[in-house]
């Protein structure tokens, strides 16, 4: 049996397995910018944005295994020449890497996509790293095109 659900306590290990992941595919791409071991959230911090209703972090799960997640986040824009609107940032898909291949992040993206319609957003947003390629092109497949460009000269 597989769901998608919002992320609980009781999905912590699980997350924290698949955010080393992440980690190691950003570190071999840019050990420049990301360091080898650590963590990107405390138990404490992710706690936090699993109980925030403007930081809803989804889950993948089959068979009672975690494998697979989207971290998202409201933001809402109404300042100087920019229209008022409210977008849904996913911060990070990742799928296991035991498990890609299988339809489970255009399954995650699907129902991120639901829900930011559900919310009256005008669009999904998000970053994805150059060296990233296979995300780059899950995230094209998934109809998404660039935005803007974020350039940089490393000194």
């Amino acid at each position: 049996m597989e769901l998608i659900r919002k992320a609980s306590s009781r999905d912590l290990a699980a997350v924290n397995r698949l955010l080393e992941q992440v980690l190691r595919i950003h570190h071999n791409g840019r050990p420049d910018l990301f360091r080898g071991e650590g963590k990107k959230y405390t138990d404490a911090a992710l706690e936090a944005i699993f109980a925030n209703p403007e930081t809803p972090v989804f889950v993948y799960e089959r068979d009672s295994e975690v494998l697979g997640y989207a971290f998202c986040a409201l933001t809402f824009q109404n300042s100087g020449s920019l229209q008022p609107l409210t977008s849904l940032y996913i911060d990070d898909i990742c799928v296991d890497e035991k498990a890609r291949g299988q339809g489970i992040g255009t399954k995650l993206f699907g129902h991120v996509r639901k829900f930011a319609r559900e919310q009256g957003c005008h669009n999904i947003t998000l970053h994805v790293w150059e060296c990233n390629h296979p995300a780059l092109k899950f995230y094209e497949a998934m109809g998404m095109q660039p935005q803007f460009t974020s350039m940089e000269i490393i000194l």
